[in-house]
């Protein structure tokens, strides 16, 4: 089990994170932020700013900096100052430029805005009447879908059939990413054109964007960012600070550097989206699954740009069922933009429809790993592409025995003024490549170099490229350094969707293959030391004829420095044959106290099925971190919105996350099955799945705790209070 490769320099304080930069004659910017939810900016008063000490410049949408809207695969990125409109408290509407952090932040404390109010709406519930549906997925699916038994005329029928039914309501609340690092920018022109140093989950496409946004050739911007503090989804578009740093820098000639505070986090990034869900459930007596509805609402920003998809990202793939409907409806609100965030739709999804499935296995009285197991999907419903490979109900039989469930009590136990509960929860996330390229160079001082643009934001993904790297070249890892957040490598794509080590190893693969066929081919080339001869390579040498040379042996014999090759990867024909997703059994034990009614979870444990497993320890960090993220959902995180769209909560002092005490040991375990229907590597995605379930694995641990079913997100000491 190798180590992480960034773990010396991360925890002796030499990673340089993008605000970790500074450069000769940096200033400093800060962004003002709205004060209403919702209206259009009247006037802003920014004289006292710019005679304050240090000022350099102030800009606003009376006096902006020349952005453009730029496009990209996410759809159009909003730009902050290009015009006067407001859609939601906290957005940024002003830039100030000074000589100093404190200088620019003092300023912008004195610009005055008058704004012309408009309603507001910032609570889900309440909009609900005037939900609309959503547009159609990324995959081309409609908001509604209906698969029905040849002899059923409609999902109520079905239901109205079904011997057993169980039907609730499910909310989860709105969600920030809350990541240690946050978003900044350090903005840097010359005559070569842009640098900008921002953490971001894909240096290539943040590069296109700016490009886009500052109306220049791609090939002038240059987007650096080897290390990011977390990221989660939070920082997969270009952010605020970078598109101003580096507007302003252009502007005023010199480098800016821009970092939100932690309360501007909350509000001028992007977090998870609320969500309702209703949920109906049916089925024969002996647990057979003969109906699921699973309709859904989930808050998203005014121009309707995100949709969390909790529905289409649970209930349409995760169980074998004769009749299946599901829906998606958005909610306009004024309330920060949605965006992705770890495992976006499955992770609340995966609440409503896993505390559903507890509830039926209560009313039919049956064990409830049994149900899911009986229930166990071969393939999505109505579809015809199998998965192309499913170990769940070996996940659930490990993870049983490994957590005791055979000694769980239907109602369970008490240990002194402790109330002890268990809860179990399936999880499933989508098995994805993205399009990626890795260029892999060979040195005559017999190292290798495997470089892409993609990012690292704590996934270990560096560790992964020297791993498959040197795999690949049959090669020690310890010959292979891996180079990755930098725009000028290689387009390797997004690191997201648990897409990242699937992706890059799969480019991987091709590169090393063709750099071995070059090096081959110049072995035997006119003049070379294996001219005219038929040649092989293993264990980092070229073999011919009983002779063999390393490949740094072989380059300095042909006066060659290096030799390079690069492979490209993305999506195939597998799409078609198979479908694709990894798959795990959470489990978790939680003890509430009999008077106070404090929740505490005492054990976790996760068995999962996600492909080969590369690196056992980077993997097992991903899904520590998934799990307690899960935790985190189910007991702590809510942002609170006020009526009139501020955060009551907005900062780490009200928004609640786990520290140490809140979270035991956590045990994980790995089914492993390399997958190579869906890739070269056989590695399936693990980055997300961790979060998938556990939110619903503590409430129905809780409900077996109790006897109290606590259908909203987070969770807390009145829900559990006895009237």
């Amino acid at each position: 089990m190798s180590n992480r490769l960034d773990g010396p320099v991360k925890v002796t304080g030499r990673a340089k994170y993008g605000a970790d930069h500074s450069f000769p004659g940096m200033v400093h910017g800060y962004i003002v932020l709205s004060t209403i939810a919702h209206g259009e900016i009247e006037a802003m008063d920014v004289t006292a700013a710019k005679t304050a000490p240090g000022v350099l410049g102030v800009y606003s949408p009376f006096d902006p900096l020349k952005l453009h809207t730029p496009d990209s695969m996410f759809g159009k990125t909003w730009v902050p100052l290009q015009n006067r409109e407001v859609t939601y408290y906290g957005q940024p509407i002003g830039f100030v430029v000074a000589e100093t952090f404190e200088q620019a932040r003092d300023a912008a404390m004195l610009v005055e805005v008058s704004y012309r109010q408009r309603p507001v709406l910032t609570s889900l519930e309440d909009g609900l009447a005037a939900a609309e549906e959503a547009p159609v997925s990324w995959d081309g699916s409609p908001a509604a879908l209906e698969v029905l038994a040849p002899d059923v005329e409609s999902i109520e029928d079905a239901l109205a059939a079904s011997p057993v039914v169980v039907e609730a309501t499910y909310t989860t609340a709105t969600q920030n990413h809350a990541a240690m690092e946050p978003h900044s920018a350090v903005a840097v022109w010359d005559s070569d054109g842009l640098t900008i140093y921002s953490g971001n989950q894909g240096a290539d496409l943040q590069a296109a964007e700016l490009a886009a946004a500052l109306g220049v050739e791609a090939s002038s911007v240059r987007a650096v960012n080897p290390f990011v503090g977390g990221a989660f989804g939070g920082k997969a578009r270009t952010s605020a600070p970078a598109f101003l740093a580096a507007a302003a820098a252009r502007d005023l000639g010199r480098p800016v550097k821009a970092v939100l505070t932690r309360e501007q986090v909350f509000t001028a990034t992007a977090g998870r989206a609320a969500t309702v869900q209703k949920i109906a459930l049916g089925a024969d007596t002996d647990g057979t699954l003969i109906a699921l509805r699973h309709d859904s609402w989930c808050s998203t920003p005014v121009d309707r740009s995100f949709v969390e998809r909790t529905s289409h990202g649970t209930s349409r793939e995760w169980y074998a069922t004769q009749n299946l409907a599901i829906s998606q409806k958005i909610v306009p609100l004024h309330v920060p933009p949605t965006t992705f965030m770890r495992a976006p739709g499955e992770a609340p999804g995966s609440f409503a429809l896993e505390s559903a499935i507890d509830e039926l296995a209560v009313a039919l009285e049956m064990d409830p790993i049994e149900l899911r197991l009986r229930n166990n999907s071969t393939a999505p419903p109505g579809k015809d592409l199998q998965w192309s490979s499913k170990h769940l109900d070996e996940c659930f039989r490990i993870g049983a025995a490994r957590f005791g469930w055979a000694n769980r009590s239907p109602r369970g136990r008490t240990d002194g003024d402790w109330l002890v509960g268990m809860g179990t929860a399936t999880a499933m996330f989508p098995a994805l490549r993205f399009p990626a390229t890795v260029e892999i160079t060979l040195h005559a001082d017999d190292t290798a170099v495997v470089a892409t643009s993609g990012a690292d934001p704590g996934t270990g993904l560096l560790t992964v490229l020297s791993l498959v790297g040197a795999e690949s070249l049959d090669i020690a890892p310890e010959r292979v350094t891996p180079r990755l957040g930098d725009s000028a490598l290689p387009p390797g794509g997004l690191s997201g969707g648990s897409t990242a080590t699937a992706s890059a190893g799969s480019a991987i693969v091709i590169a090393a293959a063709q750099v071995i066929d070059d090096l081959l081919a110049l072995a035997s080339s006119p003049g070379a030391p294996f001219d005219g001869l038929e040649v092989s390579y293993a264990d980092g040498r070229v073999l011919a004829d009983g002779r063999s040379m390393t490949f740094g042996e072989l380059l300095r014999a042909v006066n060659r420095p290096s030799i390079s090759a690069t492979g490209s990867s993305g999506p195939g024909e597998e799409v078609t044959k198979h479908s694709f997703s990894s798959f795990g059994a959470q489990f978790c034990e939680v003890r509430v106290h009999r008077w106070t009614r404090e929740i505490r979870v005492s054990r976790m444990l996760g068995v999962f099925d996600a492909g080969r497993i590369i690196n056992e320890k980077t993997a097992r960090s991903q899904i520590m971190g998934g799990m307690i993220w899960g935790v985190s959902a189910a007991l702590h995180e809510g942002l609170e919105i006020e009526e009139n769209g501020r955060l009551a909560n907005g900062d780490f002092a009200g928004y609640l996350i786990p520290v140490n005490a809140d979270i035991p040991e956590v045990d994980v375990h790995f089914v492993e099955y390399p997958d190579t229907l869906h890739n070269a590597v056989g590695a399936k995605g693990l980055g997300e799945i961790g979060t998938v379930g556990m939110a619903a694995a503590v409430a129905n641990a809780v409900a077996n705790a109790t006897g109290i079913r606590v259908r909203k997100l987070p969770i807390q000491i009145e829900d559990l209070l006895e009237e």
